[in-house]
């Protein structure tokens, strides 16, 4: 049984997939099984992969990245999880990394680190704002996504107590498994750059939906609501919340928006602050 389990969801990217395949294949340390889930691709997807037999590949029909990774996690058989999306690019000594602190730090289930931005073909800096930082990842988490799925390597375990990823999440899925899990967990953290993190390209979720922030919300109000947190962390939810609706409510209101997610946000705002 291999040490870890590399799953790759993807859907209609063959023009990248082969640059993240073989970065999975070029890791120093091997112990790995190998799972790509295409999430019902209509472009050269399988015909790229009939390339790489020892991949272990399911094939769906389009369902979403949470879908397929909850999909991929059911079937893998390592202890521990380790995703990339499917244009990213692991460095060499990615999962080695990884393994080699998981040895040290025995209690740690979860271990992220750096990752190199680049954007439409050119290195970024990222703000201060997405910093990278271990330990205590709760507030920090609250804000935006602290920690990027090409990054992250986490015990199968974990996953399944805090139910995977939201499959009704269009997007902001990770967001909200990372929020549940740092509500509980310490975050193992490397202080070295692991991933090449590429963006800039339109099919990129992040450019496909706007006031993400509604999905946010929900999820700050499921913690809310079914973690026990300590008093300085649900003060500090609330007043996310608060902030984050209040924005939302404005904006819906000013583009004529007062649909399902309006009232829904609606709703939370006035359970907690009427």
């Amino acid at each position: 049984m291999s040490k870890v389990s590399v799953i790759l969801p993807t859907f209609n990217r063959a023009y990248v997939l082969k640059r993240a395949i073989d970065s999975v294949f070029n890791q120093t340390y091997k112990d790995f099984e190998f799972i790509i889930v295409d999430d019902g691709s209509t472009d050269d997807t399988q015909e790229l992969l009939k390339n790489y037999p020892t991949i272990k590949i399911i094939t769906t029909k389009n369902q979403g990245v949470s879908a397929a990774r909850n999909q991929a996690i059911k079937s893998a058989r390592g202890e521990w999880v380790a995703f990339i999306d499917s244009d990213d690019e692991w460095l060499p000594e990615k999962l080695e990394k990884q393994i080699e602190y998981a040895k040290n730090h025995p209690h740690i289930q979860i271990i992220h680190g750096e990752e190199i931005w680049i954007r439409n073909g050119v290195r970024v800096n990222p703000k201060t704002k997405h910093q990278k930082g271990g330990g205590d990842q709760f507030l920090p988490s609250l804000h935006l996504c602290a920690i990027s799925p090409s990054v992250v390597m986490l015990k199968k375990s974990l996953l399944l107590d805090n139910g995977m990823f939201r499959e009704d999440y269009p997007c902001c899925e990770d967001y909200d498994l990372w929020l549940k899990i740092t509500a509980e967990h310490e975050v193992g953290f490397i202080d070295d750059f692991l991933v090449n993190k590429y963006g800039g390209h339109e099919d990129q979720l992040s450019a496909k939906f706007k006031a993400m922030d509604y999905w946010r919300v929900v999820s700050l109000d499921w913690v809310l609501k079914n973690k026990e947190l300590i008093k300085q962390y649900e003060e500090a939810v609330l007043e996310v919340i608060f902030n984050k609706c209040k924005i939302l409510i404005k904006g819906y209101e000013k583009h004529g928006n007062t649909g399902e997610h309006y009232r829904e946000i609606k709703s939370i705002f006035e359970y907690h602050f009427s």
